[in-house]
């Protein structure tokens, strides 16, 4: 299931050139949470980072909000692959994917901040800026709901083939 994406003129407008990237291609193959690809939960998260910033008339830098929401999780691999550092990934992929972002891309200091600290509290550092809480918050808010809707497509199948052999 795809999520619709919201504000995506916004989204366009301040990261035409990171959804056209190399990088993001890469995205578009690996999988983040159940049958979402990192390129659908980075748009996903960066469309509820602005909800969040609107509806709760949060003051923000909006390019840099929509710039460092989609590179969040420019780590580039896919950590579902059975490897002893993919083990530590909710740990260590925010500094990759910093490090990528800024191979790749010019980046101020809140778009930095953003992608360094968005697995905060996993990660003990906070945010220091108002766009990094947001993140965090949406990041949280999308993975769990990509996570349940790949539970409840599991237990709908369960229950199929269940319902099948009576």
């Amino acid at each position: 299931m795809k999520k619709k994406v919201r504000y995506f003129s916004t989204i366009k407008k301040h990261g035409s050139d990171i959804l056209e990237s190399d990088g993001m291609k890469t995205e578009k193959k690996c999988v983040q949470h159940g049958s979402f690809s990192v390129y659908d939960h980075s748009l996903y998260v960066t469309s509820m980072c602005l909800r969040i910033s609107r509806k709760l008339r949060i003051r923000v830098n909006e390019k840099a909000l929509v710039r460092g929401a989609l590179l969040h999780d420019y780590f580039l691999y896919d950590w579902h692959e059975p490897t002893k550092a993919n083990r530590i990934h909710g740990f260590t992929h925010p500094g990759i994917a910093l490090r990528k972002a800024q191979k790749d891309f010019r980046l101020g200091r809140i778009e930095k901040n953003m992608i360094k600290r968005h697995m905060f509290p996993l990660t003990p550092i906070p945010p220091k800026c108002r766009e990094a809480v947001i993140l965090c918050v949406a990041d949280k808010l999308c993975a769990t709901a990509e996570t349940a809707d790949g539970f409840r497509k599991k237990l709908a199948d369960k229950i199929r083939r269940v319902n099948l052999n009576v």
